[in-house]
């Protein structure tokens, strides 16, 4: 899927933003993920996986710094990613359903945090961004 330079420019400009916040975003994206879903709590019942735990914004700031490398490597999400993927396809086997259901609750805490820059434009790209990364993610579930 190819970003346009607008695409990019967005992506980049909220990455920045991001950045610096790794931790505290991705453990409230993560705690979304199981406040809402909590079906997928069943893939980390090796973690403490309640509200404010360690464990929580390890994993969340886990998935951010994957997403900040991939936003680093737009042209090449397949191989920017493929360890990841393989990671959830063959060893962890993570329904492919999660990564959609994580990227929505990624999407509201962006817009939560950064409203002035989460433009509709941005919102797109973001969106966009989001999708790439899941079917890159579920590339190797075939």
């Amino acid at each position: 899927m190819p970003f346009s330079a607008s695409d990019k420019d967005d992506i980049a400009h909220i990455w920045e933003k991001v950045a610096g916040h790794v931790d505290s975003l991705g453990e409230e994206a993560m705690d979304r993920l199981f406040k809402c879903r909590p079906e997928t709590k069943t893939y980390f019942s090796h973690l403490n996986v309640e509200h404010g735990s360690a464990d929580i914004r390890s994993q969340g700031s886990k998935v951010l710094k994957a997403i900040g490398h991939a936003s680093k490597n737009l042209d090449h999400l397949d191989e920017a990613l493929s360890n990841l993927s393989d990671l959830h396809a063959h060893n962890l086997r993570v329904d492919p359903g999660n990564f959609y259901l994580l990227c929505h609750n990624i999407l509201v805490v962006l817009a939560i945090h950064f409203p002035t820059d989460f433009t509709p434009h941005a919102h797109a790209a973001w969106d966009k961004f989001l999708a790439a990364i899941t079917d890159t993610l579920c590339s190797k579930y075939r």
